[in-house]
């Protein structure tokens, strides 16, 4: 019986080949697009799942309240983990990192090259999951001077070189570090990523700020024991800053490595739920919806060529078989046509993988070794030949075999008002699709294209390396002779990031009370010109402007941005001071004020910044602002050859603005890159359906258009004709996309503090391009069928 079943199916799809190759092409596309977006999903539930104590590993996060709300964080002081570990219980270890990855230049031999990582105490070993390939943990950071890298990073340093411990490397042309361990190389999806790691104990005697209770300058890691609630823990920790530190405003609190890349999202101190999880879901409902749309196209094709095997079904009927064995048969029948396209969607995804690797920038793989994703597989070759055969197959069995017999015509009204409802389902689904890409483009442009308060464009940020920072002026002084450039300074952060902040700042008029976040940054005169910023009122900074006496008095001259400005008075602000909480001996005067400019967070408001000088010795960076040219590699060799000059043994680097700005929208790009793609193959599949239902349609009215050619009836006449239907369905689709549109993207928006208005002409563009797709679709079978010759048609009259 089943070998019979099976030779019909196979019997049936050779007969019908341009159906059959529809169906299984648009089956194929979203099996294909579905498995790609799973693999993507699969990689981002998967983060840090290569730690065995990822349940019992916490962020220690901060919350801090302001004027504006509460400000989450987490940014910690260098006192607090040890200390947290002995008096609190179910803390099982902890383990202090340096905050920020830190670019240092090794060399070795005559090799130089940079290299990213972090300072960190032992226990990283003991919490983290970092299997050694040579050494151990417990010898790792037994000296002072050591180094544990990656097994990438070993082969950059020295090659294929198979046995590297005890080796020798030396760091910014200072001091020599032994390898002393090597790391199996780390998954892409986890947060804790380095490319060395070296004993925290060198960065804790480099950094003095880190001594105190009141400083925030570095990240902490907790480790509970088996059992503990982390409910209990947080209780305790709730005050416990300010045991140490009474002025401190910040409380502690533990976040789960659970949640670490899924769902950083907090609003006013609470977490929200929301995050990376949200694009997950999202995507994880677009790929289910474009197999669905995919599966609309089989039962619309079968359902429609149902007069096709009418007599198929009345003969097997008459002969015995019942309405479960045609049930089974049918079914059948679009299992194998969705194993043909599992096949054919294997294909295409081998064929698209690397590109979407590029789109997602990540480096997922195929994987038909793993057992879930054969399992995966399958589950969607089951669930799409269910989906797609069901309703076929109980239409078809349905069908009374005297009636068929007989030659009478079918009842299909409701098979063809379903066919016509899942027409438009296919075509809402896709106008939302579109609708959704062209609004969150907008949102992106719109944030691109904001003020910025300085100009990213011909804007370099190079890296101060050893004596840059001494030799400034005279480094300066060489670039301008190259001609390329038209000014230098420096910085000692950099400009788009967050640096250095306080609460504790006052300064008279001040509400009691009253907490503002203050950024500071220190630069050297002239940086507000060679960023773009504008001088609004009083002067620039001078060298002279560094901390001077009067009497018992120290003043410090500073500029401030606008809205700093503003919180100070509705007069002018010049000549102002600024001072800390509980020691006004050291004021900063305000000799400037500038323009408020975006860094941090691109959608909100910045917080307001006080600008002082910085010996250029104690600068981090330096910004060069070049002429604008079309030669931009004969720029940076003028300037790879100043800089080199000075400092020989560094190798030249360099970074745009502009590019460092567009990396701050990487998950928003990803996500408009991901919802065209989507969008189109979703308008790509509705189409081949449409395709096949036009065919079908012009084929099954041949004799009437015949008929009506015969009568005078003209080609324009007979498309109109053919197409009214279907341009009626797509109206329709419009109706019910354009609020179900409005109502999610509006709702998305309300997560973005700076954001557009949706216009009207957003759905007007969606309709009309989805209109004019779906009519080009239907105009081809259209006139294909009213230009035919009727003697054919009618030939059998």
């Amino acid at each position: 019986m089943l070998k019979n079943y099976f030779l019909a199916a196979l019997r049936h799809l050779r007969t019908n080949k341009a159906y059959s190759f529809l169906n299984v092409i648009g089956l194929a596309i979203g099996m294909a697009c579905a498995a790609l977006i799973f693999l993507w999903v699969e990689n981002e539930l998967n983060f840090d799942n290569v730690n065995t104590k990822k349940d019992r590993l916490y962020y220690v996060l901060v919350n801090e309240k302001y004027d504006v709300g509460i400000v989450t964080h987490a940014s910690t002081p260098g006192l607090m983990a040890p200390v947290m570990q002995k008096d609190i219980p179910g803390i099982a270890s902890t383990c202090r990192v340096s905050e920020d990855d830190a670019s240092v230049l090794f060399s070795i031999g005559d090799k130089s090259l940079y290299a990213s990582g972090r300072y960190a105490e032992p226990s990283v070993f003991s919490m983290f999951t970092l299997p050694f390939v040579q050494g151990n943990a417990k010898a790792a950071f037994s000296q002072l001077y050591s180094l544990v890298v990656t097994q990438k990073t070993a082969r950059k340093f020295f090659g294929d070189d198979k046995n590297v411990l005890g080796k020798t490397v030396r760091v910014n042309n200072k001091q020599d570090y032994v390898i002393t361990g090597v790391l199996k190389d780390l998954p892409e999806n986890t947060s804790l990523r380095f490319e060395w790691l070296a004993p925290f104990e060198i960065w804790y005697k480099q950094s003095p700020w880190a001594y105190k209770w009141e400083n925030n300058c570095l990240s902490t890691y907790v480790e509970l024991e088996p059992g503990v609630n982390p409910a209990t823990v947080n209780k305790q920790l709730y005050n416990y800053v300010q045991q140490h530190a009474p002025s401190s405003i910040g409380h502690v609190f533990l976040f789960n490595m659970n949640d670490w890349h899924l769902r950083w999202a907090f609003d006013n101190g609470k977490q929200t739920g929301g995050g990376r999880i949200e694009y997950v879901h999202l995507f994880s409902i677009i790929a289910w919806i474009i197999l669905i749309i995919a599966c609309i196209n089989f039962m619309n094709l079968a359902t429609a060529r149902s007069e096709k095997r009418a007599r198929e079904v009345g003969v097997r009927k008459v002969l015995g078989a019942g309405k479960r064995g045609l049930v089974v048969q049918f079914i059948g029948e679009a299992l194998i046509m969705a194993t043909l396209s599992a096949v054919c969607a294997l294909f295409i995804i081998s064929l698209a993988l690397p590109a979407f690797n590029i789109l997602v920038q990540e480096n997922l793989s195929l994987g038909l070794t793993n057992p879930f994703h054969i399992l995966a597989l399958l589950s969607i070759i089951v669930i799409c030949g269910l989906v797609a055969g069901s309703y076929p197959s109980l239409y078809l069995s349905s069908f009374n075999p005297v009636f068929v017999l007989k030659g009478l015509k079918l009842k299909s009204g409701s098979a063809a008002g379903i066919r016509k409802g899942l027409v438009v389902a296919q075509f809402t689904i896709s106008l939302v699709l579109i609708i959704a890409t062209i609004i969150i483009y907008q949102q992106i442009q719109h944030v691109k294209s904001r003020n910025l308060g300085f100009d990213k464009d011909n804007l370099l940020e190079v890296d101060l390396r050893g004596n840059m920072g001494k030799n400034f002026s005279f480094i300066r002084q060489d670039l301008l002779n190259t001609g390329v450039v038209e000014n230098a300074a420096l910085s000692d952060h950099p400009t788009l990031y967050g640096g250095n902040n306080t609460n504790s700042l006052n300064w008279a008029g001040k509400a009691p009370g009253s907490k503002v976040l203050i950024s500071g940054r220190s630069v050297t005169p002239g940086f507000f010109a060679v960023s773009g910023m504008h001088i609004l009122e009083g002067r620039d900074l001078q060298e002279s402007d560094t901390i001077h006496s009067n009497g018992s008095q120290k003043n410090i001259s500073t500029v401030i941005t606008a809205s700093l400005a503003k919180m100070m008075g509705n007069e002018s602000a010049i000549g102002k001071s600024l001072y800390n909480e509980g020691d006004s001996s050291t004021r900063a005067v305000v000799v400037g004020v500038v323009n408020d400019y975006v860094y941090g967070n691109m959608y909100d408001k910045p917080d307001p910044v006080l600008f002082t000088v910085i010996p250029s010795e104690d600068a981090n960076v330096m910004y060069v602002r070049v002429k604008p040219r079309d030669g931009m590699e004969q720029v940076l060799a003028k300037m790879e050859a100043v800089i080199k000059k000075d400092n020989p043994a560094y190798p030249f680097g360099y970074r745009f603005v502009d590019d460092q700005f567009n990396q701050l929208f990487i998950n928003e790009a990803l996500i408009s890159k991901l919802s065209r793609v989507f969008a189109a193959l979703a308008i790509l599949i509705s189409c081949l359906g449409l395709f096949g239902l036009a065919a079908y349609t012009a084929e099954r009215r041949t004799k009437e258009i015949g008929i009506r050619k015969v009568l005078g009836a003209s080609v324009p006449g007979i498309a109109g004709l053919l197409s009214k239907e279907f341009v009626q369905m797509m109206l329709l689709s419009c109706l019910i996309a354009f609020p179900v549109a409005w109502w999610a993207m509006s709702r998305w928006l309300q997560g973005y503090a700076y954001r557009i208005t949706i216009n009207a002409w957003v759905f007007l563009l969606a309709g009309v391009s989805a209109m004019l797709i779906a009519v080009i679709t239907i105009s081809f079978q259209s006139v294909k069928a009213a230009l035919a010759n009727p003697v054919k048609s009618l030939r059998s009259e």
